[in-house]
C-alpha cells in the first residue's frame, strides 16, 4: 500500500472556494491561501447566529500504545462516511505542531484513505497560526524583561516570572536557560525556560476564545509573574494584550481545508491534551455545527484525558452540547494493555485481549458519567483476526455498547458506513443527558479529586508542599472557580505510563500547579509530564526530504 504522503500527493481536491459554497458559505466570507486553503471570516457566525447548530460527535480513544489507535483517521473517515450517506457533513480537527512532525509522535491529519489534505501543508507551516501564537506568547517574554531593563515600574520580582519563552520545535536544550547574560546593556541575568507553542496559554486562549474582543480581554488576564510585595502582575500592566492581540487577528480565523473525499474540514487550534486542554478552536466547532447537519471533532489521546477536557473546560466555555462519543479501540492496544509487547502484537491473542480490554470498559464508564450515547469504533488492523475481532463485538454487546468494525485507514468513508448508521441511530435514539463532571466553583482540591475518582479510577490525589503553597496563593487571589486541567501522561489512566490496563488503588501525586488565568482554568501538572519534548535518537527529520520538484518524501 500507498504511505499517506504518496496517497495525499494524488488526491483530486476541489478548489477551496468550491468546498466552501458546499457548505454556504458566501465569496467575502473566504479568504483563499492558496489554491486548496483557506481563512474564514468570524462574520458567518454572526450572519447565522439564529440558525440551529448541528449535531456535534466527538471522536476520542482508548489510552494510546506505541501500537497507535487511528483517531485522527476515524474521525476523517467518520465525516466521509456521513457525507457518503447524503448527510451535510464538516469535520473539525486540531493543527499539528512542527515539534512532532520532526520528532516521533507524526502529525494529527489522519492516515491512509482517510486524511485531510494538502497534507504537506497542514503538517508543516499551513496558514501561519503557530507562528502568530509564538509571536504573542514571545512579545509578552519581551515585554517583561524590557519592563526590567527599563526600570521596573511594577517592581516585578525577577525570581517570580512565572511566563515563558516558546518555540514550535521539541528542542530539550531550552527546557531550562538563563537570559540576560552580556552586560548591562543585555537586561538582568535571570533562569527561564521555554515550552513547545502548543503548551502556550496563548494557544489554549485562542481555542477558547469566541471573538477577536474575547481573545483580548482573556489576553490581558494571563497572569505573568509577581512583585516584590507577592501581588500579581498580569498582561494588562505591561499595556501589551492590544499588540498580542493584533499579532492574532488571522490566527483566530477558522481554517478551511478538505477531506481525500472533498468532505469539508476546519483545521483550527493544537493544544497537546497530555499538557493543556487537547481540542480543536470554539469557533472552529461552532462554525462547523452552524454549517452542517453534523460536526465530527475529535480530543487528544484516550477519553481520560482529552475527552475528559474536551466536556469540562471546552463544552463549558463554549455552551457546547455533545450528541454521541465514538470510542476507537485497536485489537493491538487492548493487546498492549494486556501485557503484550509490541514486537508480538500481531499474533492471536485472546487472553491478553481479554485483560486489556478492561482499560476500553473504563473509558466506557467514564463517557456514561456525562450522560451522552457512546459507540465504540475498532479501528482494524491487518493482522486483527476474526476471533479478535469478534471477541471485542461480544464484550462491548454484555457492556450494551453498540460497537462496529471501521476500516476507513484501507477504504475511505466506505470502510465507515456502518459506523456512521450507528452513530445517527444513536443520535435519533439513545438517551442524552449531558453534564459537566463537576462545580468549577468547589475547591482546587475537590476538583483535582473528583477527576482523579472518578475519571481515573483512582483513591485520590496527594498533593506537594510546593503545590499546597500554589493552590493557597489561587484561591487568596480569588481565581480558584476555574475548571481543572490535568497535565498527565497519555499512556495509562494514572500518572505511572507503565500502569496499563485498568489500574486500581493508585494516588496520582500533583507536584505543581499553575494559573492560567486568560485561558480559563489551572493546570495540575502530575508524573515527569514536560512542557518542552525532545527529539528521540532517530528523529522523523531524518528521513523527511524534499527534490528538485519540489517533491515531498517521508512526511508520513
Amino acid at each position: 500500500m500507498k504511505t499517506d504522503i504518496e496517497i495525499a500527493q494524488h488526491a483530486k481536491m476541489q478548489n477551496i472556494l468550491d468546498i466552501a459554497k458546499s457548505l454556504g458559505l458566501k465569496e467575502d466570507e473566504v479568504e483563499p491561501y492558496g489554491k486548496y486553503k483557506a481563512k474564514i471570516s468570524l462574520d458567518v457566525l454572526k450572519r447565522l447566529k439564529d440558525k440551529n447548530d448541528g449535531k456535534l460527535i466527538l471522536v476520542t480513544a482508548i489510552n494510546p500504545t506505541p501500537a497507535g489507535e487511528g483517531k485522527s483517521t476515524v474521525t476523517v473517515g467518520l465525516g466521509d462516511a456521513l457525507k457518503r450517506m447524503g448527510k451535510k457533513t464538516c469535520i473539525a480537527l486540531r493543527e499539528p505542531s512542527l515539534g512532532p512532525v520532526f520528532g516521533i509522535k507524526g502529525g494529527a491529519a489522519g492516515g491512509g484513505y482517510a486524511q485531510v489534505v494538502p497534507m504537506e501543508d497542514i503538517n508543516l507551516h499551513f496558514t501561519g497560526d503557530m507562528h502568530a501564537i509564538t509571536a504573542a506568547n514571545n512579545l509578552l517574554s519581551a515585554a517583561i524583561d524590557n519592563h526590567i531593563h527599563q526600570g521596573n515600574a511594577l517592581q516585578i520580582d525577577s525570581r517570580r516570572i512565572i511566563w515563558k519563552r516558546v518555540m514550535d520545535m521539541n528542542d530539550r536544550a531550552l527546557r531550562n536557560v538563563v537570559v540576560g547574560l552580556g552586560g548591562k546593556a543585555n537586561g538582568f541575568p535571570r533562569e527561564d525556560s521555554f515550552m513547545i507553542t502548543v503548551a502556550s496559554e496563548i494557544m489554549a486562549i485562542l481555542c477558547l476564545s469566541t471573538d477577536l474582543m474575547d481573545l483580548k480581554s482573556r489576553i490581558s488576564k494571563i497572569l505573568v509573574a509577581y512583585d516584590l510585595m507577592g501581588n500579581p502582575i498580569f498582561a494588562r500592566d505591561l499595556k501589551v494584550q492590544g499588540a498580542m492581540t493584533l499579532l492574532l487577528k488571522d490566527a483566530i480565523k477558522p481554517n478551511l481545508v478538505q477531506t481525500l473525499e472533498n468532505t469539508p474540514a476546519f483545521v483550527h487550534g493544537g493544544p497537546f491534551a497530555n499538557i493543556a486542554h487537547g481540542c480543536n478552536s470554539i469557533l472552529a466547532t461552532k462554525m462547523g455545527l452552524k454549517l452542517s447537519d453534523y460536526l465530527v471533532t475529535e480530543a487528544g489521546f484516550g477519553a481520560d484525558l482529552g475527552a475528559e477536557k474536551f466536556m469540562d473546560i471546552k463544552c463549558r466555555y463554549g455552551n457546547l452540547k455533545p450528541s454521541c462519543v465514538v470510542i476507537v479501540a485497536t485489537v493491538r492496544a487492548l493487546k498492549h494493555h494486556g501485557g503484550v509487547a509490541r514486537e508480538e502484537l500481531h499474533i492471536e491473542n485472546l487472553d491478553a485481549l481479554g485483560r486489556g480490554f478492561c482499560n476500553l470498559e473504563k473509558q466506557i464508564e467514564n463517557i456514561r458519567k456525562y450522560g451522552i450515547p457512546v459507540v465504540v469504533a475498532i479501528n482494524r488492523f491487518e493482522s486483527d483476526t476474526k476471533s479478535e475481532i469478534e471477541f471485542i463485538e461480544s464484550k462491548c454487546s454484555s457492556l450494551n455498547v453498540p460497537v462496529s468494525l471501521c476500516e476507513v485507514w484501507a477504504r475511505g468513508g466506505a470502510g465507515g458506513e456502518n459506523l456512521a448508521r450507528m452513530v445517527v441511530d444513536e443520535i435519533k435514539n439513545g438517551r442524552n443527558d449531558f453534564k459537566v463532571l463537576y462545580d468549577a466553583n468547589l475547591p482546587i482540591k475537590d476538583k483535582i479529586n473528583t477527576i482523579v475518582k472518578e475519571i481515573y479510577g483512582g483513591r485520590g490525589a496527594v498533593f506537594t508542599k510546593a503545590a499546597e503553597k500554589q493552590i493557597k496563593e489561587i484561591e487568596k487571589m480569588g481565581l480558584g472557580n476555574l475548571p481543572i486541567c490535568m497535565a498527565k501522561t497519555q499512556y495509562s489512566l494514572s500518572d505511572d505510563p507503565a500502569l496499563l490496563g485498568r489500574p486500581e488503588g493508585f494516588e496520582v501525586t500533583v507536584r505543581e500547579i499553575r494559573l492560567s488565568n486568560g485561558a480559563g482554568f489551572i493546570v495540575a501538572l502530575t508524573g515527569d509530564i514536560m512542557t518542552m519534548p525532545g527529539l528521540p535518537k532517530i528523529p522523523a527529520a531524518e528521513n523527511i526530504d524534499i527534490d528538485e520538484n519540489g517533491t515531498i518524501t517521508g512526511l508520513f
